[in-house]
């Protein structure tokens, strides 16, 4: 349930908020509640507008999923914004806690992903596969525990469950994440994968913008990350 406390930047054209895992973006067919509804709604009443709350979304991070999400509160940011990510001039950094230790400290990782709509599942292959989509990424381990260790990805590419894919094909699979070869599951459902900042030119007065996103402080691991004063 979305929260005023959950904005992290807004102005007159952009609204950025550190979504929750379990959230939905956008509604699907099944009628559940989603953060573009709640924050028309929100909206609506912190502004008194008489009409109907313009919000476009930017772009999308899946259910499982925590952290910053970019939505136009106006039509020209929503045009300018949708170009800049067509174009991948708006910089995506993730991090990640994954379950076996990275090979090596830095990585860029190339697949090409095909999507199984029914299944709702994408498989990353290392060779070009008949209806696959290049997906690209970068990664950089940043610490670990005894057991875990964390990620900081860059997205390169915007594929369908791109990170979680393609980290489980080189053997280290996002805590949490059972679709994709966690051996257990988070409390909550989610996953540890977190969409950490936001970087882009803004649509209208064209500044720079930097949005960072806390993890979930519910959730010891992060938190143990967060403590060993991880930046």
């Amino acid at each position: 349930m979305f929260r005023a406390e959950d904005i992290i930047f807004e102005d007159n054209h952009i609204l950025v908020v550190n979504k929750r895992c379990g959230d939905l973006v956008q509604p699907d067919p099944n009628g559940s509640s989603a953060l573009e509804i709640e924050i028309k709604a929100f909206l609506k009443v912190r502004d008194s507008k008489p009409g109907d709350v313009f919000l476009g979304v930017v772009h999308r991070i899946d259910r499982p999923v925590s952290g910053a999400v970019l939505f136009a509160k106006t039509s020209k940011a929503l045009v300018r914004l949708n170009e800049m990510i067509k174009n991948r001039t708006v910089s995506k950094r993730y991090w990640a806690i994954v379950c076996n230790p990275p090979k090596e400290e830095e990585a860029e990782l190339v697949h090409h992903i095909v999507r199984d709509g029914k299944t709702n599942f994408s498989r990353s292959y290392n060779s070009p596969k008949a209806n696959s989509k290049e997906a690209r990424l970068k990664y950089k381990f940043i610490s670990g525990s005894k057991n875990y260790f964390l990620l900081e990805i860059e997205l390169m590419t915007g594929r369908h469950h791109q990170i979680r894919s393609q980290l489980s094909t080189i053997g280290m699979p996002i805590k949490g994440d059972l679709k994709y070869g966690a051996s257990r599951s988070n409390r909550g459902g989610g996953i540890c994968l977190h969409s950490r900042s936001l970087s882009f030119i803004h649509p209208v007065s064209k500044e720079n913008i930097h949005v960072v996103a806390k993890p979930p402080t519910e959730d010891s691991l992060w938190q143990y990350f967060i403590e060993a004063d991880v930046q």
